[in-house]
């Protein structure tokens, strides 16, 4: 049986155990980034996994998310109506704010739980996979390493338009409402560089995994 986690909050973590951030644009290649990180023994805590489940039939947000947007964004299969969502949002900031007032608390709440429940129970260390990490503004003085995955802005359209069956302007409109490339890049403390493929991703993943677990013997327990 899992430990109850004596953390309640990221800060608390802070020097008991490496707290790595991943992120980058929509498109870049964050999942398989993390994947290979998982593979090489990371735990990985994914808030957009975190965000779907929420929004799943039975999630703990979708009755907020019913109550003040209205039945008609709930599909007939209970899952938040991803699509329909999306474009109110992008159309009305005030929805946007209202639809982040409900989330981000539970995301918040669930990242915690999940991070101190897997310190408890021995994790090497921990990989927060956050796409609006840097537009959050809150990561900065929690995590140790900042990890930008990064590619030509061409290849995130393309990416998204083959996985997603988005049309290029509905792909551009979720770039244009994401930081900049320039601002994520400076944001970073080590950018993995994904204009490939695969053979030429993971070696970079596995060079990190292991100045990360380097650094795990420093007092400062700092990537």
């Amino acid at each position: 049986m899992a430990t109850t986690p004596s953390h309640s909050t990221l800060e608390a973590l802070k020097g008991h155990i490496p707290l790595i951030g991943l992120t980058g644009g929509i498109g870049s290649g964050k999942s398989a980034v993390a994947q290979r990180f998982a593979d090489l023994g990371a735990t990985i805590i994914d808030a957009d996994d975190i965000a779907h489940r929420i929004t799943a039939p039975g999630g703990s947000a979708i009755p907020a998310i019913e109550a003040s947007f209205g039945r008609e964004y709930i599909a007939p299969d209970g899952f938040l109506d991803r699509a329909k969502m999306r474009r109110l949002v992008f159309d009305d900031p005030s929805a946007l704010q209202s639809l982040e007032a409900i989330t981000h608390p539970l995301i918040r709440s669930e990242t915690v739980h999940q991070a101190a429940l897997a310190h408890e129970n021995g994790a090497l260390y921990l990989l927060f996979v956050v796409p609006l990490l840097v537009e959050s503004g809150t990561w900065h003085s929690i995590l140790d390493h900042l990890i930008v995955v990064d590619c030509p802005p061409e290849k995130q359209i393309q990416r998204v338009m083959q996985r997603s069956k988005l049309s290029q302007a509905e792909v551009e409109q979720i770039i244009a409402k994401q930081a900049t490339r320039a601002d994520r890049l400076a944001a970073a403390n080590t950018v993995i560089v994904n204009d490939g493929d695969l053979a030429d991703l993971l070696p970079q993943v596995d060079a990190l995994h292991q100045m990360i677990v380097k650094s795990m013997s420093k007092p400062t327990n700092s990537a």
